[in-house]
C-alpha cells in the first residue's frame, strides 16, 4: 500500500516513516461513522523540536547573562569597574559571587545542552529521542514560564502510550 501523506511503500496499519494511519477501520452499517485517529505526534513532532531549540538558546543566553552579572558583583574591574568611582558600593560587593557565577553557568549550559540534545532528537525522529524528551520535559516544569509551558506540551504530546506507539511508527532505526 502506498502512503496518502508521503508515497512511500508501506505495510500494516501506519505508515514507517511519517505515521499516518493507512487503512481506515471497516465502517459499520446503521451506526454511527468511525472516528478517524489523527496522527498527534506526527502533527506536533517538528514543532516541539524547534521549541526545544529556541528553548535551548534562550537557557544558554540567559545563563550568561547571569554568570556575567555575579561575576561582576565579584570582580568590579570584570565589568570595568563600573559604580560610583569605579567600584561598586560597598554593600553590593561580594567576593564569594565567583564560585556561584562558575557553577551558575556550568548548570545553565548544561541545561541548554539537554535541550539542544532533545531539540535534535526529535528533529532527526531518533528512537531514544521520546524518552529522553518526557525527562527533559519533567526536568523543565519547576522553570516558570517558559520551561513548564514546554514540559507540559512535551508530555501532552509525547507521555501517553498511544504516542509511544506512534512515535516508534515515524522513528529512524538507522
Amino acid at each position: 500500500m502506498v502512503c496518502p501523506a508521503c508515497g512511500n511503500q508501506a505495510e500494516g496499519t501506519f505508515c514507517s516513516r511519517c505515521g499516518v494511519q493507512l487503512q481506515a477501520p471497516a465502517p459499520v452499517y446503521g451506526g454511527p461513522p468511525p472516528l478517524m485517529v489523527v496522527p498527534r505526534v506526527q502533527q506536533h513532532i517538528h514543532v516541539l523540536g524547534v521549541l526545544w531549540y529556541v528553548y535551548a538558546a534562550y537557557r544558554a543566553v540567559m545563563g550568561i547573562f547571569g554568570a556575567l552579572f555575579l561575576f561582576g558583583m565579584s570582580k568590579p574591574e570584570f565589568m570595568g569597574n563600573w559604580g560610583s568611582h569605579g567600584r561598586f558600593p560597598e554593600p553590593f560587593q561580594a567576593p564569594f559571587m565567583d564560585g556561584l557565577a562558575g557553577l551558575v553557568l556550568v548548570l545553565t549550559v548544561g541545561a541548554a545542552l539537554l535541550s539542544f540534545a532533545v531539540g535534535f532528537a526529535l528533529m532527526n525522529r531518533k528512537p531514544w529521542g521520546r524518552t529522553l524528551a518526557i525527562i527533559a520535559a519533567i526536568l523543565q516544569l519547576i522553570k516558570i514560564p517558559f520551561g513548564t509551558a514546554l514540559g507540559i506540551y512535551t508530555l501532552w504530546v509525547l507521555a501517553p502510550s498511544a504516542s509511544g506507539a506512534e512515535y516508534e511508527a515515524i522513528a529512524d532505526h538507522s
